[in-house]
């Protein structure tokens, strides 16, 4: 095994145990299209489900159809109808709806039976139960047009749902559901996802879709200029509801959409629209830090705080790779947990992956600011700065004039940001006695006066 790959697979691996760790035992929510099977994806889709599953996840699956079932109709002369984007099913849509249905639900299961020795589901035993969870009713007639046989939900066996997940099963639901008086109703998989979502009260809800996610200016052409926005408060995604027209094709920017806000107001913390084009998706979304398309969440997850003594661990194994690499100086647990009041911390999504600390010297009315550290995976988007303004924050609150740094590496950045270079003798005394002179790091300064 090559050198590169552990220089490269043992720092990944690390920074992927928290989330491993955050989201065993939670209950993940996965809606994907029939348009992701038509492409292809089942297979890899499977696989990074059962990966995800064999991490304790609790895992419920609702598959879509709509491409396989315009091609059932297609086969037998008959015409799909719509209206406002909800399919009109009268008796022959609903034929060719349980035909599809019941092949599609019979290729997923047969493809997490696999267990070919070297490939992702080697071993994996993912136990698949299917059922009658979904009680629905009839659309009715809504502007004049008579829906037939299509339906919404309208009570989700909780009960049921959740004696599978206890047993270790990963639950498969299919846009289906039945009235008291047995009568089959055709339900749209996302008002599925999302309403089992809910009523399970799930920790996520994912739509594997179409779309990479929502732009930073949603109804603009995609571009560098306006990349996918990683992350939307529920009041945003609100507000781009509020603009956009109704949604007729998944393709629209409301029509995830607005089921992700349904779902953030019925009390799932996090709803996330994400490519089914990019192979490995649902693992970059769950276990990287911003993900790869759009997660909207009822509040902001990234938070800017000063650290407690929870936080200790959290700071020990951010800082650790830039103390062996000599980017930082080595701190034990005990000098962290002594000096923690002085930490400043961000975290995201319950990860810290960001500290600073300050030390001030009063009598000489500055302050060091110390072990500035970014994680590597989420360097380049700021977080350094933030931490840099709530450590000058801190210092003025603290009646001091100035901040200074000692670095050996990372010179340029603070230069850039007002910094400027002095002599280890400008020290104040008590910082000047424990100066290592055989380091020979750099002193800058920052006025803040």
């Amino acid at each position: 095994m090559s050198t590169v790959f552990n220089f490269t697979f043992v720092p990944w691996f690390r920074a992927v145990a928290p989330y491993i760790h955050k989201f065993r035992h939670q209950t993940f929510v996965v809606g994907v299209p029939g348009e992701a099977i038509a492409a292809g994806k089942l297979p890899n889709l499977v696989q990074d489900l059962a990966l995800i599953q064999s991490m304790g996840v609790r895992l419920v699956l609702v598959h879509g159809f709509r491409p396989q079932v315009d091609e059932q109709l297609r086969a037998k002369g008959h015409t799909a109808r719509f209206h406002n984007g909800v399919r009109i099913t009268d008796g022959i849509t609903l034929d060719c709806a349980q035909e599809a249905a019941g092949q599609l639900r019979f290729e997923i299961e047969a493809a997490f039976s696999m267990g070919l020795p070297n490939t992702p589901m080697a071993d994996a035993r993912v136990r698949v139960i299917s059922g009658n969870f979904i009680t629905a009713r009839p659309v009715g007639i809504v502007d004049g047009v008579d829906f037939q046989h299509s339906g919404v939900v309208r009570k989700v066996d909780v009960a049921g749902i959740t004696r599978a997940l206890d047993m270790g099963a990963l639950v498969l639901l299919s846009p289906f559901g039945f009235s008291l008086t047995g009568e089959a109703f055709n339900l749209a998989m996302e008002e599925v996802a999302t309403s089992v979502a809910v009523a399970l009260q799930a920790d996520k809800l994912i739509f594997v879709t179409e779309v990479p996610g929502i732009r930073v200016r949603p109804f603009d052409p995609p571009g560098d200029d306006n990349p996918i926005d990683t992350e939307l408060s529920l009041a945003d995604a609100e507000a781009i509801l509020a603009r956009a027209p109704t949604p007729t094709s998944p393709t629209d920017p409301a029509f995830y959409l607005q089921h992700c806000v349904r779902a953030c107001k019925g009390g799932v913390e996090r709803s996330h629209i994400i490519p089914f084009a990019v192979d490995g998706s649902l693992l970059l979304e769950v276990y990287v830090h911003d993900g790869i398309g759009t997660m909207v969440v009822d509040e902001r997850l990234e938070n800017l705080r000063e650290a407690t003594p929870d936080d200790v661990g959290g700071i020990l194994q951010l800082i650790e790779p830039f103390e062996k690499d000599g980017t930082l100086v080595k701190r034990s647990r005990t000098e962290i947990e002594r000096d923690i009041a002085n930490y400043t911390i961000l975290e995201h999504d319950g990860v810290i992956f960001g500290c600073a600390a300050l030390y001030p010297y009063p009598e000489a009315k500055t302050g060091e600011m110390a072990a500035l550290t970014v994680s590597p995976q989420a360097q380049g988007q700021g977080d350094g700065e933030k931490l840099l303004k709530r450590i000058e924050q801190r210092a003025r609150l603290m009646g001091l004039e100035s901040i200074f740094v000692l670095t050996t590496r990372t010179m340029h950045w603070f230069l850039k940001r007002g910094f400027q270079p002095v002599s280890p003798d400008w020290l104040p005394e008590a910082r000047k006695r424990k100066y290592n002179w055989d380091r020979r790091s750099q002193v800058l300064v920052k006025r803040l006066i």
